[in-house]
């Protein structure tokens, strides 16, 4: 009897933190569906007229368009940038090691807005300014790169080194091996890292504020200018349509990579 209370007690509170959670993601879609003129919830009967509002205006496609192709940059340099960090990390730092994680993780213990101000006094101290989306891909790169420079770490830290030096025994050079060997082996940490690089850098608010080009806009900024001047339900579509994106990122790393073999 104890056991069962127990576990009752334990599925309740579960089922609270889901709940808490999940609260805002259900206001946001319910408030999407309203099929009157204000933000508000619950909505005053349900429609579809804000999505189709929504994608009528070219201003928020657009920022979706922007939003996505600096979250695949960022990604990638992240990616190409975290993982050589941490073979470097795992296999040759030894007096540096502790400073170069420090410095890596370094834009996840300060605020962002900090980041960003640093960013944008170095810019414009060397000339370049927030000209050719240079400032906010670097931005976006460095409060990226610590999530695949931890999750690649992880998987490395359990790899045999032998493996590989049994393939370069048997005649393997540097890249078949790496190819053959690393990268499989630590594909799980590298995918899983990357989808947490996406979705950081297409929510980025702070970073992109401070450091967007004259006529560039994320969708995170476009929604926040949007929301000063009107507070009509295509705000709420439109953040519908953000955690669609994200959820399908998730689900087609999980799908056609094989994220599934790594569970949380």
């Amino acid at each position: 009897m104890r056991t069962r209370a127990s576990s009752l007690m334990l599925g309740a509170f579960c089922a609270l933190v889901y709940l808490y959670l999940l609260a805002p993601i259900v206001v946001v879609v319910g408030a999407s569906l309203n099929a009157g003129a204000f933000l508000t919830f619950p909505p005053q009967g349900l429609s579809l007229r804000w999505f189709i509002t929504f994608l009528n205006n070219a201003v928020f496609i657009e920022a979706i368009s922007t939003s996505l192709r600096l979250a695949c940059a960022a990604t990638a340099i992240s990616a190409v940038i975290g993982t050589a960090a941490a073979l470097y990390y795992v296999r040759y730092a030894k007096a540096a090691k502790e400073a170069l994680r420090i410095g890596i993780l370094l834009p996840l213990v300060l605020p962002e807005i900090l980041t960003a101000m640093a960013l944008l006094f170095f810019f414009y101290q060397v000339g370049v300014g927030t000209k050719y989306w240079v400032a906010m891909l670097v931005g976006h790169v460095l409060i990226t790169l610590p999530f695949v420079f931890l999750n690649v770490v992880t998987s490395l830290h359990g790899f045999d080194p032998n493996w590989e030096l049994a393939s370069r025994s048997l005649g393997a050079d540097r890249w078949t091996v790496f190819r053959r060997i690393t990268l499989p082996l630590m594909k799980p940490g590298l995918i899983t890292g990357c989808l947490f690089a996406f979705i950081i850098s297409f929510d980025a608010f702070g970073v992109s504020f401070l450091l967007k080009d004259v006529g560039a806009a994320t969708l995170p900024l476009q929604l926040f200018d949007y929301l000063r001047f009107n507070f009509t339900p295509e705000a709420a579509a439109v953040s519908t349509v953000s955690i669609g994106l994200t959820l399908i990122v998730i689900l087609l790393g999980e799908k056609l990579v094989g994220l599934k073999t790594q569970r949380f």
